[in-house]
Order: C-alpha cells, then sequence, then structure tokens
C-alpha cells in the first residue's frame, strides 16, 4: 500500500476504470490527487497491478464479504442421541424424530446404545435398536458408519444426504 510497493513500475487503475502502466512514484501521485490509496491488488502480475481506491472501505468491504462468505458456509455439526438396550417403543419414536428434523438441517447425527452394568448382555437388542433407526430415517440420511461397538458403546453415525 501506497510507499511499501517495492516495484519499479506498475499497472495502475484509476477510480473510474481508466489503466495504464507508470512508474510507481507517478501512481502515487495519482492516489494523492484524488485523497486516496494507492493499493497492491495483483503483486505477482507483470507489472503489479494497483488501484487507487479508500483503503479503509476497501478493507472494511473484504471484511464485510468474508463474515457473508463465513456465514454462508454453515459448518455441518455432529448431534448426539443416546439409547438405552431397553428403550421403550415411544421414546424411541420420539428420539428418532429428533434425529430426522437434525439430518433436515444437514446436521450429522450420532446414535449410541449405552450399556451399563449387566446391559451388556443386551447386545443384540442394542444391535436391532440402531437398524431399526437407520430403517427410519433412511429417506432423510445415508450411513457414514454401521453400528458397531465402541467399549460399552453400539455406535452409528448418520449423515444427510447430498442432494438435500
Amino acid at each position: 500500500m501506497n510507499e511499501e510497493i517495492r516495484a519499479d513500475e506498475v499497472r495502475v487503475v484509476e477510480p473510474d476504470g481508466d489503466h495504464a502502466v507508470v512508474p510507481v512514484e507517478e501512481a502515487l501521485d495519482r492516489a494523492r490527487e484524488h485523497d486516496l490509496d494507492l493499493v497492491e491488488i495483483a503483486p505477482d502480475a507483470d507489472p503489479p497491478v494497483c488501484k487507487v481506491l479508500d483503503y479503509g472501505k476497501y478493507r472494511y468491504e473484504k471484511q464485510k464479504e468474508e463474515k457473508r462468505r463465513r456465514k454462508k458456509s454453515k459448518s455441518m455439526e455432529m448431534k448426539e442421541l443416546r439409547f438405552r438396550p431397553r428403550t421403550e417403543e415411544h421414546d424411541f419414536n420420539f428420539k428418532a424424530d429428533h434425529a430426522r428434523e437434525f439430518l433436515e438441517d444437514g446436521n450429522k447425527v450420532k446414535a449410541y446404545v449405552q450399556f451399563r452394568g449387566r446391559d451388556i448382555v443386551y447386545k443384540d437388542q442394542g444391535m436391532d435398536l440402531l437398524r431399526r433407526l437407520i430403517e427410519q430415517l433412511q429417506d432423510v440420511a445415508r450411513i457414514d458408519q454401521s453400528p458397531q461397538m465402541e467399549n460399552r458403546r453400539m455406535t452409528t453415525i448418520l449423515a444427510p444426504h447430498k442432494n438435500k
């Protein structure tokens, strides 16, 4: 920016859109005439491209654009649902409905069956529970990780379909 530009010649783009290849001193003079700054836009070009503009406004616009871009690219969150091997039908349906909402919002869902104490002998019930959940949500989700045991938990991960 301004005196920090090290090139001998630059392609200067003025506020009205005119551009020319001139020595850097002349480009600085043109910027001062308009009470604006000379900002290096493309330093790798030959010759480097500089633009005459209000640097404060330019920086503000860049920050605003970056903020808008970050807001648009909403990151995917991992939502968790915990079941027990003997989860009742109503509770299962209630949690499955929540999982459906999470998936429709574009979030991943990690569903797990927690085995405590002697519950570990009911692994088959845990597997059935997760398979029922997968079957119930297959219209809005795909399987990222099929059901598997991790310590005293049986876990599966569901992700929303790509076309949604």
